[in-house]
């Protein structure tokens, strides 16, 4: 086994539409356990902003923007996941936070970014053509703070249709259908949002791979229903929070969400797969492909460990540091395709069960209690 990286644990930052038949050019799945491969998803392009964070590669270039994502591609990423709202108006914008903030005249606003006509969204941070702030942009830290939003390198807010035009063609895309857990949506309104994704996606995607996400169980049930043509994960914390709504509690609540609807993979905390490991196999039996987010996956050790449990995928903040320690961790041999197809099997491959050394199990009962505290 190969020498781990430097990073360690402790210094882990606090972090209708008619569908057309684009299935034969756009299956690029994750299914990369046969060569041996881990897929890399970059979180929100190069990584999110942690801007209370002291650790500066959290702050380095804006997240959700078309030069985060390019930023990411310029390492061994597959995908780039980012969150995707949808304005008043009906276009499809990049943006995680429900709320976006600035302040005028001393007082500092807020303004629910579903609320926001397009032109009013782009108004906020770096403008394309004045190369200032037509209003600043703020952010709310969890504690309640809130804080200028300032990054090493700034880019102007973007559309879904932006980043599709001006992304490196190469890179497939995460498409995070963004909610807010604390409203309820009725299935009329959820339609109409994903059918104007999915307007766009249609008309802009091409070649590109596409795997759509989302933690609102009936958005995520409904895109299945709406289109065929790209995978549907459904995202989870696996049990490491719990909700009202008991689907998102568990990860076997997400594997019988997922065989009721179709969809093909789920999207865990890493944290639930550590806690609660014996999920795995029934995820595999179940034909579903497995994803991972979280701070954890910003650790080589525990990237590492995930790879030999046969987890299919790692969502990471730290782009730079986890593609190398992958690439010095786990040896793949060559195959004939660059990628696999992430969609249409879907990641998962019942040959590819890990098997362990003695030293790896060493190992792994060594860290495994540090990891999931």
């Amino acid at each position: 086994m190969a020498l781990l990286k430097a990073t360690r644990v402790s210094d882990v930052p606090t972090l209708d539409v008619l569908v057309p038949d684009l299935a034969a050019a756009a299956r690029i799945d994750v299914q990369k356990r046969a060569a041996g491969r881990l897929a890399v998803i970059g979180h929100r392009g190069k990584g999110m902003n942690a801007l209370s964070s002291p650790d500066r590669r959290l702050q380095e270039v804006k997240e959700n923007s078309v030069r985060s994502f390019n930023e990411a591609a310029r390492f061994a990423v597959d995908y780039v996941e980012f969150d995707v709202q949808v304005t008043k108006d009906a276009c499809p914008i990049i943006f995680h936070d429900n709320f976006i903030f600035t302040e005028e005249h001393g007082k500092v606003s807020d303004k629910r970014v579903t609320d926001l006509r397009l032109d009013e969204f782009l108004r906020y941070g770096p403008q394309n053509k004045e190369g200032k702030n037509e209003k600043p942009l703020l952010r709310k830290m969890k504690d309640g703070r809130i804080l200028n939003w300032n990054v090493q390198s700034d880019d102007p807010l973007c559309t879904l249709q932006e980043a599709f035009e001006k992304v490196n063609p190469r890179l497939g895309f995460n498409v995070e259908l963004k909610f807010d857990d604390n409203l309820v949506y009725q299935e009329e309104e959820l339609s109409q949002i994903l059918q104007a994704i999915l307007k766009v996606v249609f008309e802009y995607a091409k070649d590109r791979p596409i795997i759509f996400s989302s933690f609102q169980p009936d958005a995520a049930q409904l895109m299945r229903k709406l289109q065929s043509t790209y995978p549907v994960y459904f995202l989870t914390n696996g049990g490491t929070e719990i909700y009202t709504d008991v689907r998102r509690n568990s990860l076997e609540e997400a594997v019988k969400l997922c065989l009721a609807s179709g969809m093909q993979g789920i999207v865990s905390e890493a944290r639930a797969i550590f806690r609660f490991p014996a999920a795995i196999p029934k995820i595999k039996e179940a034909d579903l492909s497995l994803l991972t987010y979280g701070t954890l996956n910003n650790v080589p050790e525990a990237v590492y460990m995930q790879h030999l449990m046969g987890v299919n995928g790692v969502i990471v903040d730290l782009v730079p540091e986890i593609t190398k320690a992958i690439s010095d961790l786990i040896a793949a041999p060559q195959t004939d395709m660059e990628i696999e197809d992430l969609s249409s099997k879907v990641m998962k491959d019942a040959t590819s069960t890990p098997n362990f050394t003695h030293r790896e199990i060493s190992f792994l009962l060594r860290l495994m209690p540090e990891l999931v505290q």
